[in-house]
């Protein structure tokens, strides 16, 4: 399982590298797992990972002995993770219109019923501080709440889920929205939809997809 898992989770980096989320080798992934937390390494090329590359975390952040260094986001992480038994892996991406809207400091509002998939009304903006820092971390996870995105004052954004799978498309999601946010404001002012309907959006979603088949 843990082997599984350390694949699972150097196949998730390298997705979100292919899908343009992480210029060079910034950002970082997180998942769950029998032993705690699992991180991805400090400064190493994401088509270079490996599932032995994955780096097994005490709750003091350090590693087992032997193992590569992980990410220095590695409290971002922890203490998420700590404060939101709901999350099992967590991604961190610098793309590039998310990055650039943190850099105004301002949150990604419901122009598009899509960010219902952050479980949010809007993706908020978390207080600046250092990278890596525990002030950091602390910063987010109060900007989360019970979200599953957010934004990092100058830095990037984070996204959650259940599963890796999940907590990829959020983050893919959101940098779609604010992608299309950034050139909706080229035009004029973006109308941003109300909670009354982002409810209706909820439902809606409830319902969507294909129903499962009852076993014969």
């Amino acid at each position: 399982m843990t082997l599984a898992l350390r694949n699972e989770l150097a196949a998730t980096a390298k997705r979100m590298s292919a899908l343009g989320l992480t210029p060079g080798m910034s950002g970082n992934v997180s998942v769950r797992s029998e032993r705690g937390l699992l991180v991805t390494p400090s400064g190493m090329a994401y088509d270079e990972l490996q599932g032995e590359d994955m780096v097994q975390l005490a709750d003091d952040g350090t590693a087992r002995q032997g193992q590569r260094a992980p990410t220095s986001e590695w409290r971002l992480h922890r203490d998420i993770m700590a404060a939101r038994s709901d999350v099992g892996a967590i991604v961190h991406t610098h793309s590039l219109y998310c990055t650039a809207l943190s850099m105004l400091r301002q949150p990604l509002p419901a122009v598009h019923y899509a960010i219902v998939l952050a479980n949010t009304d809007e993706v908020p903006c978390a207080d600046y501080a250092t990278f890596g820092s525990a002030e950091l971390a602390t910063n987010v996870v109060a900007a989360l709440r019970g979200g599953n995105a957010c934004l990092m004052a100058n830095h990037g954004m984070v996204a959650l889920g259940a599963t890796l799978k999940e907590a990829l498309r959020v983050a893919a999601e959101i940098e779609t929205l604010a992608n299309q946010y950034w050139h909706a404001c080229q035009l004029g002012t973006p109308h941003v939809l109300d909670g009354r309907e982002l409810d209706k959006v909820r439902a809606r979603f409830a319902e969507y997809g294909q129903p499962r088949r009852r076993r014969p």
